[in-house]
């Protein structure tokens, strides 16, 4: 029963007052009310020794009420009380407060197929579509829900069909997570940290980049990475030498500790029949990067050597060939890749497009215009790319059309001309202007960065070297 504290607990101060004797029905009136009291202050003490808690005997509050050492109850001399033992405590003190577990909700975690739909997902899991509808109206937020590609994942938590939250990552370093409110639903985009390693490889040549690579470690996208940087001085498929080699330093990409994916390339040295390349990484100031010489000078050429990705050379750049349909001598102006039926054939140089359509015997072919008063032609193909129509400006390596058979051609390949003032040149040999050199404007600042980047090459390169002269 809860009963107001009684007043005797609250004046136990003593008078600074000299004490003046009371009656004897006063002395008697105070040990009648005075024992009961210390009947109940013996109990909490044996309780206290017990280690037992004490039930309460009044309400109180949040506040600790202590009873003075000495308690003078009107008799001769004081009743000692052990100091502490007539504390009052409230009962949360016996009791902590209780740490309740986190609401464990039903988790579906979907991997997006050819043809799924978010409201498809809503459906098939029975979470309310009127949540949905709440979500995709949330600011910046509909066009991450309405785009699915197959391969995305969403992660969706619901209670009995309520839904809770909604997380989906929506690249390398960036998420989505929407979760209930009290009035609705809010949405937020999280940063997700990435870690950059740098990795070394060393690889040999004995037949091809592709199988060295592998046994180097390197992964598909970095072996065609490497090709491409030098795919500029070297002819990957006819230049290449038994015992041929290379060095790369590259990026690992790391996220929570583990492994996600290679980067790119800091800096490559690829060594061809004597020969020595190398390349160093620079982004600039707006986030563009290239690869340059450790001098400032751009690895790139105004042109490729083979526009195509090629199995082999099926006719060479040869004055007085035999023309292999009409059999007889006839000059054959370009070089001749052969490679599959569908295959994309990439712009050589950036340039304009100048001729697109059946041109004699060449079939479907495109022309270029470049600069320095150069063309190039690419013929025998089996369709154009939409983005090459005429008047169109390309960028080197855009796609153009793809390799087929057309006109007077035996099989699928694609025939490569390269003309200077209306003259046909060797393509595999002429000499293809450079490309700009690193800008002045950043030249200061990447000169700094190249020669730490060649010691760590360098000092790379010697442990390689040692370990092959010890084996």
């Amino acid at each position: 029963m809860s009963r107001p504290v009684s007043p005797l607990l609250h004046d136990y101060k003593s008078s600074a007052k000299p004490r003046s004797r009371k009656p004897k029905a006063v002395q008697w009136f105070a040990v009648g009310l005075g024992l009961p009291l210390v009947g109940i202050a013996l109990l909490l003490s044996r309780d206290d020794v017990a280690g037992t808690a004490v039930p309460p005997v009044a309400d109180i509050s949040d506040e600790v009420v202590v009873a003075e050492p000495s308690v003078s109850l009107g008799i001769d001399g004081p009743f000692q009380v052990a100091a502490g033992t007539a504390t009052l405590v409230s009962p949360s003190s016996f009791h902590p407060p209780l740490m309740l577990p986190e609401p464990e909700y039903d988790r579906i975690t979907w991997t997006i197929s050819s043809g799924d739909t978010l409201d498809g997902l809503f459906r098939k899991h029975k979470i309310s579509l009127g949540h949905l509808a709440e979500i995709v109206r949330l600011p910046d937020v509909s066009d991450y829900l309405r785009m699915l590609k197959p391969g995305d994942e969403l992660e969706i938590q619901h209670d009995d069909g309520n839904l809770i939250s909604l997380y989906r990552e929506l690249s390398l370093t960036r998420s989505l997570l929407i979760t209930q409110a009290t009035d609705g639903f809010q949405a937020e985009f999280i940063d997700r940290q990435i870690e950059m390693k740098k990795t070394l490889a060393y690889g040999r040549i004995d037949s091809s980049l592709f199988l060295s690579g592998a046994e180097a470690g390197l992964s598909d996208k970095l072996i065609m990475d490497l090709a491409g940087i030098f795919a500029w001085d070297v002819d990957f498929v006819l230049d290449i030498r038994r015992g041929d080699n290379y060095y790369v330093l590259y990026e690992e990409i790391w996220q929570d500790g583990e492994f996600v994916s290679d980067g790119e390339i800091v800096a490559a040295e690829f060594n061809n029949n004597g020969r020595k390349f190398q390349a160093i990484r620079y982004i600039d100031s707006d986030n563009r990067s290239d690869y340059f010489t450790p001098d400032g000078h751009s690895v790139r050429k105004a042109f490729v050597r083979a526009p195509v990705d090629f199995t082999r050379i099926s006719s060479s750049f040869n004055p007085r060939r035999r023309h292999p349909v009409l059999n007889t001598i006839r000059a054959h102006r370009g070089v001749d890749y052969a490679a599959p039926k569908g295959t994309a054939i990439m712009a050589a140089g950036d340039g304009k497009v100048i001729f697109r359509g059946v041109k004699n015997g060449y079939g479907n072919a495109i022309i270029l215009q470049h600069g320095g008063n150069i063309t190039t032609l690419y013929a025998h193909l089996s369709g154009f790319a939409k983005s090459a129509r005429i008047g169109k400006r390309v960028r080197q390596g855009q796609t153009i059309g793809f390799v087929g058979s057309t006109g007077l051609a035996t099989a699928n390949h694609l025939h490569y001309e390269y003309r200077v003032n209306g003259v046909h040149r060797n393509p595999r040999t002429v000499s293809l202007p450079q490309a700009e050199p690193i800008k002045a404007e950043y030249r200061a600042e990447f000169l700094a960065t190249v020669q730490p980047i060649l010691d760590e090459l360098l000092r790379y390169k010697r442990t390689q070297i040692a370990s092959l002269s010890f084996n």
